[in-house]
C-alpha cells in the first residue's frame, strides 16, 4: 500500500525538520538520503530504511522500481514541490528521498586489526569537512572515522551528501570527549593491539613522507580553524607535517586528511600490506 501526502501535514513537517534541526534527527534517531549511490549503498550495507518517498507523478527508474520492489518498507508518494523540499533542492524534486534509520555511536562498530587505519576528526564545525573526510578515508582504505567533541554533525544533510554515499560503507561515530577513545585503544593494546596515534600539523615533528605509517595507526585531524587541542597533542605518539612548496602555508582540514591518507595507503601498498 502506498500512502499519499499533498500537503505539508504533520508527517511531511517531520520529515522536513530532520533537514536541520540536529536534535530532531537524534530524538527520532533518522535522517534523510537522496541520489541513486547512496541510496543503493544504504541498501547494500544493509542500513534499516524506514521509508522510501517518491513522487506522485513522475513515472519510477529502473532503478527506483527496483528498490521499491526489494526494500520492505513503508513507500510514501508525495508531491513533487514537497518532495523538493525534503531534498533541500529549489529546482526539481529528487525521484526517491530514503528516511534512514541512524545507527548507535558506538566505537565497537570499528574494528581494530594489524592493518588498522582509523581517522579522527576534532571538533569539526563544518559538515561538509565531515562527509569529504569520510569520502577519503573510504576511499583510501580506512576502517572507520571518529568525530569527537562539540562539532559539527555526521548526518547533517550536507555531510551526507559530501560523502557521497561513503558514509554507509564504513563506521563513522561521533563520541563526545577524549575519554571514550582512550578507553577504546586502551582494550586493543589489552589485547596486543597497539595503536600508534599520528597527529597533523604544519608544525609537526617528522615530515608525512619520513614516517612510517605502515602499522595500525589513528590518524588525527583537528579543528578547521585551531587545529589538534592541547589534549590531543600530548597523546600523540607522532606528529606529521605535509612538505609544501608552495606560497600556501597550509591546506584546510580535509585536504590535510585526504593529503595523509593517500600517503598511508601509497607507503601500505609498497610495503604489500595492502
Amino acid at each position: 500500500m502506498v500512502q499519499k501526502i499533498t500537503s505539508r501535514n504533520a508527517r511531511f513537517q517531520q520529515w522536513q525538520s530532520l533537514l536541520t534541526n540536529r536534535n530532531k534527527r537524534q530524538r527520532t534517531r533518522e535522517f534523510l538520503v537522496q541520489g541513486v549511490r547512496p541510496i543503493t549503498l544504504a541498501v547494500e550495507h544493509g542500513w534499516p530504511v524506514r521509508a522510501l518517498i517518491h513522487s506522485t507523478r513522475r513515472p519510477l527508474s529502473r532503478w527506483a522500481e527496483d528498490l521499491v520492489r526489494d526494500v520492505h518498507t513503508e513507500r510514501v508518494a508525495m508531491a513533487p514541490e514537497l518532495l523538493a523540499e525534503l531534498g533541500g533542492k529549489d529546482e526539481s524534486a529528487p525521484e526517491v528521498v530514503a528516511v534512514l534509520e541512524m545507527p548507535e555511536d558506538d566505537l565497537s562498530r570499528i574494528g581494530v586489526d594489524d592493518g588498522f587505519l582509523g581517522v579522527l576528526f576534532d571538533r569539526p564545525t563544518g559538515p561538509g569537512n565531515i562527509g569529504t573526510v569520510i569520502r577519503s578515508a573510504d576511499a583510501f582504505g580506512a576502517g572507520g572515522v571518529i568525530v569527537t567533541g562539540h562539532a559539527a554533525d555526521v548526518y547533517d544533510p550536507k555531510s551526507v551528501r559530501a560523502s557521497t554515499g561513503s558514509l554507509f560503507a564504513l563506521p563513522a561515530v561521533r563520541v563526545p570527549s577524549q575519554r571514550e577513545v582512550i578507553a577504546w585503544l586502551e582494550r586493543h593494546r589489552a589485547l596486543g593491539r597497539r595503536v600508534t596515534i599520528v597527529g597533523t600539523d604544519e608544525d609537526g615533528a617528522t615530515d608525512l613522507f619520513d614516517s612510517d605509517l605502515t602499522g595500525p595507526v589513528l590518524l588525527l585531524v583537528g579543528n578547521e580553524t585551531a587545529g589538534l587541542s592541547a589534549a590531543w597533542r600530548q597523546l600523540c605518539d607522532l606528529t606529521v607535517r605535509i612538505p609544501m612548496s608552495g606560497s600556501a602555508s597550509s591546506l584546510n582540514a580535509a585536504g590535510a586528511a585526504t593529503a595523509v591518507l593517500y600517503e598511508v595507503s601509497r607507503q601500505r601498498i609498497a610495503a604489500g600490506r595492502r
